[in-house]
């Protein structure tokens, strides 16, 4: 029994090389907190006959009901290396005693931001994984988190004990399943890990190195190579004298060498082989199976089929030493005490985890990077990387943890630089807190200092750096995470990333209105302890999106009409908003970094990347503004209003009032007032959440639902089932395997959310009740429909989704977001309209007698010519005109369009009417006198500009083609135009629509009137 104190504690804090910070991590149900009282035992803090059963570090009630750990625990161990011992650890040490800061994490999807809390505290992670069920997908999910954390891990194959007396698998088969779990885990290794040149080096497991145990957290007993090595090196060691340490360390490593992969033993000469057969052709025994299964396997089979002789001779030969009151029992009570004599497993899983596991001092280094936000070389980045006492005071707030005080939280986390004392003055900010602002900024001193002990806390005076603590007091100024710090110029430690969505959300009431108080009070606690909490039935989470480029440049205007605002969205290339929500991509990156990995992953433009204004919404969401003006006044000044709208209508989109996901908007041009009080956030914000809906509407929006993947275990015989249920939920399989040496299948698929409410329920009844789901958000999908389409379900959703939130009826239209110009002069817009008002009215367009584009010269401003007359065959205009002039009624119908009689009011003559339309109609003296009424558009530059802009052209215009060519070409018309004196009617091109169309009707009415 190790038993220690509160100061011992204390005295080893200091030694930093001897402190291991490390969390237990594994798939639900795979024995965790039953292995964690292995160690807790051997450091003295349960009784050794309760280890497996009491699950000291479930805390709560509802855990131990449940037999489910629900909350991460920490707890500090004191562990004893031997003099033998300390010679396998290769990088420093102080003294041969080891604080072990442990935290026992939930397996269960639903409390994976429990695990991710664990993590960012810790620097190693023992995984642990039933050899039975294998590697499954929370197994999956939680290796991934630790190793994007730079987490080193160690695994423990647990529940061995159900591999020998349930499935009853042969040495070789249960090899092979070893085998087989290894294989699997280095694969999700290699997989997310930075590989051997990471900072990391090599962070693959290897049972030869000793980075895997073997063993059952039930009974208490576990072994890595080197324990068996051990043995075998002593009864070798005998014949040849004392060794030293160091001599008998290496010893120790070459014999572990042997004791897995292809590598065999011969009996008869006592020989290693690496081929599986010996000089006679005889079939040689695995080392692995010869010299450490067979030894096992023999035990389990005297004590469960009751040999007593075969038993006694076998503890004899092993030389376990059993209590009085042990040698009474039988079957599995004494295989239980047998083996833990034999194998006590919290010395199996102590040793590897202070021989392979880093010291805060060595996993600073590496880790610091990831940490910490601010600079690499200010004094708080120095400290963290060489975990450095007298350095200002660097802490990390994960998570904050009930106390028995009602509404009170023990803000748990752990300290990287300096030191944290009871009455220190600090300053607590939070996740939104900047550099050289005072949001979210707190100077207040520490209450209290503890040292979290699973069901206990003890106080203590104060914890150096690389130690855990939990702190009191900080839980007013913290809602769930935060950086403790005395340093003035201090950066965030960067916030932490989960691995699942809140998807679903419940609404939660109070039946009696006057305990509403009550139920604020309980959700605030409910936000503080649960990391990912975010507070009807249940209701799922959809995100809006785009599915291709608007179709048009948007505008939309100030209210006071004197502002405008020019944009473009588009969707993200696959993979980018995942990046965003994995923080490879974030508001907070070196700006030349971020452009250039956008540039050469996405093959953005380096200038537009490096313009980005924000992310949205909350200012870290996947959505993204960017800034592609050229030469904008007063631009900077309405940045923060148009980011404000930005952050609104990415927030709460025009669909449905959902989260905007994966769109980049663009800002092409803004016009603006020149006096600054009439473009204010007033006028700005709303205008630019206009133009954003806009974008949107205009570019084929669509709905995104979130997706599970499920994985599923079952038998054979009930696979066909768990398919039929799927394909009803709209579900799809995408994997099935077999776990090797047994008869169950795991099933993997996609699920959609919306679709998963009752899906445990049918699979079981379809089932039989043998197939066992687990689901964890994997990535958004979008939804298969138009949402404008009343047969398709998107629409049903945004029908239901805006009841719901009651919003108006049906999606607004894009109407009211969008003021359109009339392009250019708006020469088309006004025709259509008057060729759709008009009686007996033809249109012969300009645009229909340009020559073939081989025709048209190419100019000394190095521009083709499509401005100029020349252009233009206007003698055959002229014939059309002539035509239409000598029988209007026939060339009317060869047009398509019906000839009637005008009313009684306005005449008995036939009216016929043509409208030519062009740009240079006034310029040719003979077509110029066919018209008996001259309309001309006149529009500025600026707005000329942007009309044309927004115009799609068969042939894009190129740059510069504007301002070198179009517009100094329009002046010239219109000056050639006045010079011969035609005499038309102006009309002002910035009017509205309608005020253009009724001042042109009214005059061609005026006209034909006249002529009657």
């Amino acid at each position: 029994m190790v038993n220690f104190t509160v100061d011992q504690i204390r005295g080893i804090m200091d030694k930093k090389a001897n402190i291991r910070n490390m969390s237990v991590i594994a798939h639900v149900d795979h024995g965790k907190s039953t292995l964690t009282d292995s160690l807790v035992c051997k450091a003295g803090i349960i009784a050794s006959a309760r280890a497996g059963e009491t699950r000291f570090t479930d805390t709560r009630k509802d855990e131990q009901e449940r037999c489910i750990t629900i909350k991460s625990t920490a707890i500090s161990l004191f562990y004893e290396l031997s003099e033998n011992d300390l010679a396998f650890i290769k990088h420093s040490k102080d003294g041969s005693g080891f604080l072990i800061n442990l935290i026992d994490s939930p397996g269960h999807v639903d409390f994976s931001s429990e695990v991710t809390a664990a993590l960012r505290v810790t620097d190693g992670a023992l995984v642990v994984v039933d050899c039975v069920s294998g590697v499954c997908v929370q197994t999956e999910t939680v290796l991934r988190q630790a190793i994007a954390e730079r987490i080193r891990p160690v695994l423990m194959m647990n529940k061995m004990d159900r591999a020998l007396l349930e499935l009853q698998l042969e040495p070789e088969g249960l090899y092979q399943t070893f085998q087989r779990i290894v294989e699997n885990v280095n694969v999700i290794i290699s997989t997310y890990g930075e590989g051997e040149c990471g900072p990391m080096g090599n962070i693959m497991i290897d049972p030869i190195l000793g980075t895997v145990g073997f063993g059952s957290g039930l009974h208490g007993w576990a072994f890595t190579l080197k324990q068996f090595a051990e043995m075998y090196v002593a009864k070798f060691a005998k014949a040849e004298g004392k060794q030293s340490p160091a001599e008998r360390a290496k010893k120790v490593e070459d014999m572990m060498k042997k004791l897995w992969g292809d590598r065999y033993f011969d009996p008869a000469n006592g020989k290693f082989s690496k081929t599986a057969t010996n000089d006679k052709g005889k079939k040689l025994p695995r080392t692995f199976c010869q010299l450490i299964l067979d030894p096992i396997f023999k035990v389990f089979d005297a004590i469960m089929n009751f040999k007593k002789e075969e038993t006694a001779k076998l503890i004899e030969k092993l030389e376990i030493k059993l209590d009085s009151e042990d040698k009474d029992k039988e079957g599995k009570q004494l295989l239980k005490a047998v083996m833990r004599r034999w194998l006590p497993a919290g010395d199996a899983l102590l040793q590897m985890i202070t021989i392979h596991l880093p010291s805060p001092v060595t996993a600073q280094k590496y880790r610091c990077e990831l940490l910490y936000e601010g600079p690499p070389d200010d004094e708080a980045a120095m400290g963290i990387k060489s975990c450095d006492p007298k350095a200002p005071l660097m802490m990390y707030i994960s998570k904050m943890v009930p106390t028995t005080d009602k509404g009170r939280f023990y803000a748990f986390g752990r300290v990287f630089s300096g030191c944290v004392s009871t009455g220190l003055k600090v300053r607590i900010m939070g996740p939104n807190f900047s550099p050289g602002k005072k949001e979210d900024l707190y100077l207040k001193p520490i209450q209290r200092t503890i040292l979290m002990m699973g069901r206990y806390v003890e106080p203590i005076e104060d914890v150096p750096c690389g130690n855990i603590v939990g702190l009191v007091g900080v839980d007013q100024f913290l809602v769930k995470t935060g950086t403790i710090t005395t340093f003035e110029h201090a950066h965030n430690m960067r916030v932490m990333k989960f691995s699942v969505s809140p998807v679903v959300r419940v609404a939660v009431e109070a039946k009696n209105p006057a305990d509403l108080p009550k139920l604020v009070e309980g959700l605030k606690r409910l936000a503080k302890s649960d990391p990912m909490v975010q507070k009807s039935d249940p209701v799922v989470s959809y995100r809006e999106t785009v599915s291709e480029e608007s179709n048009q440049l948007c505008l939309s205007k100030s209210p006071n009409k004197h502002n405008r605002l020019y944009m473009k969205c588009r969707p993200f290339p696959d993979g980018l908003a995942e990046d965003i929500d994995k923080g490879d991509v974030s508001s907070r990156q070196e700006l030349k970094t971020r452009a250039r990995y956008l540039a050469e992953k996405y093959e953005w433009d380096v200038t537009e990347a490096r313009k980005i204004w924000c992310f949205g919404p909350d200012g870290t969401g996947p959505n993204i503004l960017t800034d592609v003006t050229k030469g904008v006044q007063y631009l900077n000044e309405i940045k923060d209003s148009v980011v404000a709208g930005f952050q609104w209508a990415t927030k709460e989109g025009v669909l449905c009032e959902e989260n905007l996901r994966g769109v980049r908007f663009d800002v092409h041009d803004v016009t603006l007032h020149a006096d600054a009080i009439h473009r204010g956030g007033g006028q700005i914000i709303p205008t630019a959440r206009r133009v954003l809906y806009a974008c949107a509407l205009t570019a084929q929006p669509r709905l995104m639902e979130p997706i599970y993947l499920v994985e599923i275990q079952c038998p054979e015989q009930v696979v066909g089932g768990i398919y039929g249920v799927l394909n009803r939920k709209r579900g799809h399989v995408f994997e099935e395997s077999q776990v090797a040496g047994t008869p169950m299948f795991i099933v993997k698929a996609y699920l959609p959310v919306n679709e998963s409410f009752g899906f445990t329920a049918d699979l079981r009844s379809n089932t039989g009740g043998q197939a066992f789901p687990q689901c964890v958000f994997d990535h958004w999908q979008i939804l298969p429909g138009d949402p404008f389409d009343n047969t398709t379900r998107p629409f049903q959703v945004v029908a239901e989704t805006r009841k719901r939130k009651g919003l108006k009826e049906g999606i607004s239209a894009l109407d009211n977001f969008l003021d359109k110009l009339v392009t250019n002069g708006g020469k088309t817009t006004l025709t259509k309209r008057l060729l759709a008002s008009l009686p007996n009215c033809c249109v012969v367009h300009q645009d229909d007698f340009f020559k073939l584009p081989e025709h048209i010269e190419v100019g000394e401003d190095g521009f083709k010519q499509w401005d100029v007359i020349t252009s233009i065959d206007m003698e055959a205009m002229v014939n059309t005109v002539t035509a239409w002039i000598e029988n209007p009624a026939k060339f009317a119908r060869s047009h398509g369009v019906t000839v009637c009689r005008l009313n009684e009011e306005h005449g008995e003559n036939d009216i016929q009417i043509l409208i030519l339309e062009g740009f240079l109609l006034y310029n040719h003296k003979p077509l110029a006198d066919m018209c008996a009424q001259r309309f001309y558009l006149t529009i500025p530059y600026e707005e000329c500009k942007h009309r044309r802009s927004g115009r799609d052209y068969p042939i894009p215009d190129p740059p510069g083609l504007f301002d070198g060519h179009v517009w100094p070409m329009y002046l010239k018309h219109r000056c050639e135009m006045e010079e011969s004196g035609v005499s038309v009617v102006s009309i002002d091109g910035l009017l509205s629509k309608d005020d253009i169309f009724n001042q042109v009707y009214t005059n061609i009415w005026n006209k034909i009137l006249n002529f009657s």
